[in-house]
C-alpha cells in the first residue's frame, strides 16, 4: 500500500489551502495516542482526526498504514469544530451523534450490541459504555488542529479513503462490508423492526 506521504514529491509551488492539508496529513502521520492520552491533549479548536486500528480489528478491511507504527492502519477521519468536544462527547460517548459510533456499532452486531429507537436508531446505555470500552482497547487517535477543517478533510478523504468513510470517498474506494454494517445498524431497531 501507498505510504500518506511522501514529501520529495510535492510541488514546489502549493496554495495555502493545499500547504494546510500537507500539514493536517504530517501530523495525522504521526504516532497515534492511545484514548485516556489523547483525551487529556485534545484541544477545544477545530481540526480533523484520524482514528487508527490493527490489522486483527476488521481484517476484511484496508486502510493506509501509520507511517510511524505501520502495525496500525487508518479506519475513519473526520473534521470537527471542537477536537475535545466532538471526540469526548460524540464519538466516545453517543451513538445517536457520531457516524463512527453507529458504523461500528454495526460492524459489531453479531457481538451481541443491542440498539432501541428513540428518534433514531441508538444503541442501548449498557452497550454505549460496552463500545466506549471497545473503542479504548481498540482504537488509536491522532489530530491536526485547523480552523477551517472542512475543505482539508475532504481532500484528506478523497486522497487516503479511509475504509469507514462513506460520505466523500469515490465511489469505486467504498466498502460494501460498511455499507452492509450501516444498513444493518439502522435496521437493527426501531418501528418496523
Amino acid at each position: 500500500m501507498a505510504s500518506m506521504t511522501n514529501f520529495s514529491e510535492r510541488p514546489v509551488h502549493v496554495s495555502p489551502a493545499q500547504a494546510r492539508a500537507e500539514e493536517a496529513l504530517r501530523l495525522l502521520s504521526g504516532p497515534p495516542f492511545a484514548l485516556d492520552v489523547a483525551a487529556k491533549r485534545l484541544s477545544r479548536g477545530g481540526g480533523v482526526y484520524a482514528w487508527w486500528a490493527g490489522p486483527s480489528v476488521f481484517p476484511w478491511l484496508d486502510g493506509v498504514p501509520n507511517e510511524n507504527v505501520p502495525s496500525l492502519r487508518m479506519l475513519y477521519l473526520g473534521r470537527a469544530s471542537s477536537l475535545r468536544g466532538r471526540i469526548l462527547r460524540n464519538h466516545l460517548r453517543r451513538s445517536g451523534s457520531s457516524t463512527l459510533r453507529r458504523t461500528l456499532a454495526g460492524l459489531l452486531l453479531s457481538e451481541g450490541y443491542r440498539t432501541t429507537w428513540t428518534d433514531r436508531v441508538v444503541l442501548v446505555p449498557e452497550d454505549e459504555e460496552r463500545l466506549t470500552s471497545w473503542m479504548h482497547a481498540n482504537l488509536r487517535l491522532t489530530w491536526a488542529e485547523d480552523a477551517e477543517p472542512g475543505s482539508i478533510e475532504a481532500a484528506l478523504v478523497q486522497r487516503l479513503h479511509p475504509p469507514l468513510n462513506v460520505s466523500g470517498v469515490d465511489p469505486a474506494d467504498v466498502q460494501p462490508s460498511v455499507v452492509e454494517a450501516k444498513n444493518a445498524y439502522n435496521t437493527s431497531s426501531g418501528p418496523d423492526a
